[in-house]
């Protein structure tokens, strides 16, 4: 199929999942088409729109001119898998209706294990002080089809997760960036070669004229540069080529080595972009980072306290174990399936965890038996026992939260458990 043939307009439209990228895809279709809803969920549904939705015994009746999935529903695992796959040949995404609607808009496509939103926020940050019509989208939480007033050189900087990649055909970027690659949602790939397919696809659908960013260092993303043959631009980035500029910033957030490397793949964008590197500092130096990412909520002599809850890995959180000294890790939750515990053994004796949740035994046997570790079910329990741990340690002290696990055993999201933990290590503090 070809895209510049697709249009949407009278077209029959089965918009599957209603939550953010479902309801934006709803809007943005429903004034030229005939648009039906399907949720696994009813509920989730607004009653007023409930005229629009379809029942799972009529909807198998029906056939679709595109079937618009959102990105967190699960094709084989979803109450109509059989039908989908009957008809996978037309389900597109939000990203493919932007693309098949705006196709000559430049767009930054941001994806990687670690670090995609920071990165997106730092960069977005960086066009809007270079005085540029910059959109940020995507993933981060802004779904790219609410977006008004669109012209020709508006640049979408779009943080995009291997659940959008998965299933869009005609989805591409100008611009085309992978941080980094690590085992990470295998539940729903199956195996990490998948996962890597689902990202690699932003790379693979470039032309000679677009630009790609991947780590120098990256032993997977630099074969597959080579075996696919790739058409764009290829910027490897090696991190340490920015060191004299590293010295410049004194924002504590970028004293990590992930984000450092973060802020590697931004110097490298504005240099493509004619951006002078005095702005990228300037704009590093004053960014405030996001709630629940590597968030440094309290900082004095001899204590600092990072709420890292958006951590569901041991990847995103290893390099602030080798950024810090005596350090009290709160982890725990849902473990990740594959995901393994990577750490150079000079680090261990920095280390005390404090492990909570559901799959506690299962991150405790993860960890070398060298590093200290207490166990506790829920995590407001954790938080009374470090208290109990640090009242007679005067050094300077690190309290870091990254769980390194899911969130859905005892919150609903990560925000959700951020937020708790905000709010309960406050008395913490005072006694501190």
């Amino acid at each position: 199929m070809n895209e510049r043939k697709i249009n949407f307009k009278n077209k029959k439209i089965l918009i599957y999942g209603f939550g953010k990228s479902g309801i934006s895809c709803f809007n943005f279709l429903k004034k030229n088409n005939i648009c039906t809803i399907f949720d696994d969920n009813t509920k989730s549904i607004p009653t007023k729109l409930r005229k629009k939705s379809i029942n799972i015994k009529k909807l198998l009746d029906i056939s679709f001119d595109f079937i618009v999935l959102s990105p967190g529903i699960d094709i084989n695992k979803c109450r109509i898998s059989n039908y989908l796959n009957r008809y996978k040949s037309k389900i597109i995404t939000e990203l493919d209706i932007f693309e098949i609607t705006y196709p000559k808009i430049n767009k930054i496509t941001i994806t990687g294990t670690n670090g995609k939103s920071t990165t997106s926020k730092l960069l977005h940050d960086l066009l809007k002080n270079n005085k540029m019509d910059v959109r940020l989208t995507g993933n981060i939480g802004y779904p790219i089809l609410m977006e008004k007033k669109i012209k020709k050189n508006t640049i979408f900087v779009v943080e995009a997760s291997s659940y959008q990649l998965d299933y869009s055909k005609y989805f591409k970027s100008k611009y085309s960036v992978i941080l980094n690659l690590n085992p990470d949602h295998l539940e729903r790939h199956g195996t990490f070669k998948n996962y890597v397919n689902a990202k690699f696809k932003i790379v693979k659908s470039q032309t000679r004229n677009d630009y790609t960013f991947i780590d120098s260092e990256n032993k997977i993303l630099n074969e597959l540069i080579k075996k696919k043959r790739i058409k764009s631009n290829v910027i490897k980035i090696d991190y340490l080529k920015y060191k004299k500029y590293f010295r410049q910033i004194n924002n504590i957030y970028f004293k990590n080595s992930s984000n450092k490397k973060n802020l590697s793949f931004v110097f490298n964008i504005a240099k493509i972009l004619n951006i002078k590197f005095k702005t990228v500092i300037n704009t590093a130096n004053k960014f405030k980072g996001l709630n629940f990412r590597q968030q440094i909520i309290y900082q004095s002599r001899k204590l600092l306290i990072i709420n890292d809850s958006k951590s569901t890995s041991f990847s995103s959180t290893i390099p602030l174990l080798e950024s810090y000294k005596n350090i009290y890790w709160i982890l725990g939750g849902l473990a990740k399936k594959g995901d393994k515990f990577k750490l150079n053994k000079k680090y261990f004796s920095n280390i005390k965890a404090f492990v909570y949740g559901k799959d506690r035994n299962l991150l405790i046997d993860s960890l070398p038996s060298k590093i200290f570790y207490q166990s506790s079910l829920t995590l407001k329990k954790v938080l009374k026992n470090l208290n109990n741990n640090i009242k007679n340690d005067d050094s300077k002290k690190v309290i870091l939260f990254s769980p390194c696990a899911a969130s859905f055993d005892q919150f609903k999201n990560f925000e959700e458990r951020g937020k708790f933990f905000n709010n309960n290590i406050k008395s913490l503090i005072k006694k501190v």
